[in-house]
């Protein structure tokens, strides 16, 4: 897989950072969690990796580890969290947040395990609908949204062995 888009990425000016988790596990199946598309009743949903935002002072590898903890109740400390596999930046209003975002992701492989959501923030537990393990037949068939864009094609490389040496740039969702 290759990047999709050209043009730098801007180093800073985003509203809102995140670190998110290409969590699959030993049946090659990736976790992914039911979200309202936009805050609008009756938008619909999309399918997201677990993840959240950077907090002040936190690097993306530590808040990627801290959201995995939180949203899944798998305990992974930053170093031991696999490569920064992909990202993608655009603009976004979603209503509490407006301006330019950016998604960074991570891979991390672990035997399946049933979710542990208690430590889900309040917004959290009022918007995720459910959460399931994907294979990636059922990714390229899903009914719904499902981002990062191209996630099948990119989870595809990485469970073949191919792990790129620079994060691939994926396409802007919103």
């Amino acid at each position: 897989m290759t990047a999709v888009e050209d043009g730098p990425v801007p180093a800073e000016g985003f509203r809102r950072r995140t670190a998110r988790v290409l969590l699959v596990d030993d049946a090659e199946r990736v976790l992914l969690f039911r979200w309202p598309l936009s805050p609008k009743p009756g938008s619909g949903y999309c399918w997201i990796t677990p993840g959240g935002g950077v907090e002040d002072g936190e690097t993306v590898r530590a808040a990627a580890a801290r959201e995995l903890r939180e949203e899944t109740g798998l305990v992974v400390s930053p170093g031991d969290l696999g490569p920064q596999v992909a990202l993608t930046f655009g603009r976004a209003d979603l209503g509490w947040a407006k301006g330019l975002f950016r998604d960074d992701f991570f891979l991390f492989r672990t035997a399946a395990y049933d979710i542990d959501t208690t430590g889900f923030t309040p917004i959290e537990r009022e918007h995720v609908g459910a959460h399931r393990w994907w294979t990636l037949d059922e990714l390229a068939s899903a009914e719904e949204p499902v981002y990062p864009l191209k996630l099948a094609e990119l989870l595809t490389d990485l469970l073949s062995g191919t792990v790129p040496a620079e994060p691939v740039r994926l396409p802007w969702h919103h």
